[in-house]
């Protein structure tokens, strides 16, 4: 009998998409420049408008490329969800609609992992571009550590910068994961990557094969919905780990907390700042480092502005 030839392909990317088309076509055209050409393309439309709908029903005829039509939400982890279901390969990549790949990101990325059966997904160097794609200036002093491994500690504390288009997954791993939270409207992707980081080593290629732009359309979200999705994140992981990574959880949501106020308090909303320090005193009061920002922030939101730019010459000087 001759066995039957497998259509899966080896790649399923996932691009969501809400409009800024002068971005969107030069994200999907990298896709179709990859040396490693065994992908499908699953594109999931956030409600777009109707330019942005025209080019991706020009899309519609290419053989590997799908698109879901979604209603708005405004919410990412529902949209890659979207498109999550839809995928056949067996590894999942990400990619968003602004952003870029090197041709060889996926090739190598494929490499890394069947070299390397341990681990189940992967991530890559990226460089910070503006909207012309021109390397950030601030990109020559950007501190860069490539961890791989067991990375769950770096990915709880950040250390680990993981940029959501450097991802490539066994699609069996991120369904073990349980794919991105819907409930978050942001930090959803650092939520996933802490819990691939729960079940899998993770093998990184140390090349800058990803370029994230930065630029005034970038998707705006309420800033502080970042802190609550993380804290979120912190607070469900703990009952899935040991005692040791317990503790290291319970220290990263405080340090979240003393940051949202401190960020509340640099606004000078010092409704937001008291209210969020309240809600974080049940798990960050035992720690002496919490009191210290407490006292901190409650003189940056209420002491006037030109004392505190007074106590920061004499801190220069000093």
């Amino acid at each position: 009998m001759v066995p039957a030839i497998s259509t899966r392909p080896a790649v399923s990317v996932v691009l969501p998409s809400f409009n800024r088309l002068r971005f969107l076509r030069p994200a999907v055209e990298s896709v179709c420049a990859q040396t490693f050409t065994d992908w499908e393309l699953i594109i999931a439309d956030d409600g777009s408008e109707l330019e942005t709908r025209q080019y991706l029903q020009s899309l519609e005829n290419r053989a590997r490329v799908t698109i879901v039509w979604l209603p708005h939400t405004g919410r990412p982890s529902i949209v890659r969800n979207a498109a999550l279901r839809r995928a056949a390969g067996q590894y999942v990549a990400f990619l968003d609609s602004d952003d870029l790949w090197a041709p060889a990101k996926l090739g190598r990325q494929i490499d890394t992992l069947r070299a390397r059966p341990a681990c189940r997904w992967s991530y890559t160097a990226f460089v910070g571009v503006d909207a012309c794609g021109n390397p950030l200036p601030e990109e020559a002093r950007r501190r860069w550590v490539p961890y791989e491994g067991d990375i769950f500690e770096q990915v709880a504390t950040t250390c680990a910068a993981i940029r959501t288009p450097s991802v490539l997954a066994s699609r069996e791993l991120i369904a073990q994961a349980g794919g991105f939270d819907e409930a978050m409207s942001a930090a959803e992707d650092y939520d996933l990557w802490l819990r691939l980081a729960l079940y899998s080593e993770v093998a990184i290629v140390d090349e800058p094969l990803v370029y994230v732009r930065h630029h005034d359309e970038n998707h705006t979200r309420e800033w502080e919905s970042a802190f609550v999705g993380r804290d979120r994140s912190l607070s469900r992981r703990q009952q899935l780990v040991d005692s040791r990574r317990r503790s290291l959880l319970r220290k990263e949501r405080m340090r979240n907390a003393l940051r949202l106020a401190a960020t509340h308090a640099q606004r000078r909303a010092q409704g937001r700042m008291l209210r969020a320090l309240w809600e974080s005193f049940p798990f960050c009061w035992t720690y002496p480092q919490w009191w210290l920002g407490v006292f901190k922030a409650v003189l940056r939101a209420y002491l006037p502005r030109r004392v505190l730019e007074l106590y920061r010459k004499c801190r220069r000087a000093a």
